[in-house]
């Protein structure tokens, strides 16, 4: 009875945070879901009439839609690819003891803490810019041709600045769980003559998979809504070349003022999120039952 009642009380006092929670994901959604099905432009928002099914025939036949999806997914992998490969590298690099290891660990760390515009902002104007950026004084000083980065690969760009902004988080977290390896099983691998590639294959790596499997799925939740590099760096060009799926509702809504169709493409990317997100925490299950 006792047991009951205590957790009768636990559920009373948890029930404020998640109504609130509740209504604060299921209001915004309920609206998005309302506007697809309405013909809404800004431009003339007293003539609105209910459109069924046209707003997400409009978006899925948009030339670009196709061309945002595989720019969503080549975007989230690549950089996926470079911050677990990289994160991985850093993590071994600064498990090791050096002279100034915390400063060190503060500056790796440090990108994660700048904010996507204004990080955009500096790779597009000091490092990549063709005239008088960094690559390009690079460039210059072993007689090459600088390389207009955001004209000639806009997208490939962009995947190397939110890399550079998320490298510091997979590196944390994998130094996290580098530093959790008992030291023992270290000495023993090294006092049977396994060198370093042994260790880190039969060692290092099985340790860490549960890190890089919860890095994976965290940053491909906030990878799949990457916007605000794309708005600063190519405004989704040339063409649609950079153009991924969130900033293809962002011009859709704010530069053609149609809140239909933009609230449709939000219905989709809600649907494929969600696609990717189950079979994500599938792998992720499957990892930490072994």
């Amino acid at each position: 009875m006792a047991t009951r009642q205590t957790t009768t009380l636990a559920r009373f006092m948890m029930a404020p945070s998640v109504i609130l929670l509740f209504i604060w994901m299921i209001v915004p959604l309920a609206m998005t879901l309302w506007f697809s099905f309405l013909n809404y432009n800004l431009l003339n928002p007293a003539n609105v009439s209910f459109a069924g099914l046209f707003n997400y025939k409009f978006f899925y036949t948009d030339p670009a839609f196709f061309q945002s999806i595989w720019n969503t997914l080549v975007l989230v992998l690549g950089v996926l690819l470079i911050t677990v490969i990289g994160g991985i590298a850093l993590a071994l690099l600064l498990d090791q003891p050096m002279f100034g290891q915390g400063i060190v660990r503060i500056l790796v760390i440090s990108p994660f803490f700048v904010m996507p515009p204004v990080a955009a902002l500096v790779w597009k104007n000091m490092i990549m810019h063709p005239g008088y950026g960094v690559f390009a004084d690079i460039a210059k000083f072993f007689g090459a041709q600088p390389v207009d980065w955001f004209a000639q690969y806009p997208l490939f760009s962009i995947i190397i600045i939110v890399a550079w902004q998320w490298l510091p988080f997979a590196t944390l977290i994998l130094l996290t769980a580098l530093q959790s390896l008992d030291g023992e099983q270290k000495e023993a691998a090294e006092m049977d003559g396994a060198g370093f590639v042994s260790r880190f294959i039969y060692l290092t790596i099985p340790h860490i998979s549960r890190a890089v499997t919860v890095v994976i799925l965290i940053q491909t939740i906030f990878l799949l809504g990457v916007y605000a590099e794309i708005l600063v760096t190519t405004n989704g060009g040339p063409g649609y070349a950079s153009t991924n799926l969130p900033f293809l509702i962002y011009r859709t809504a704010l530069l053609g003022y149609d809140v239909g169709g933009a609230s449709a493409g939000g219905i989709i990317a809600v649907i494929l999120a969600n696609i990717v997100a189950f079979f994500l925490m599938r792998a992720v299950g499957k990892n930490l039952d072994k």
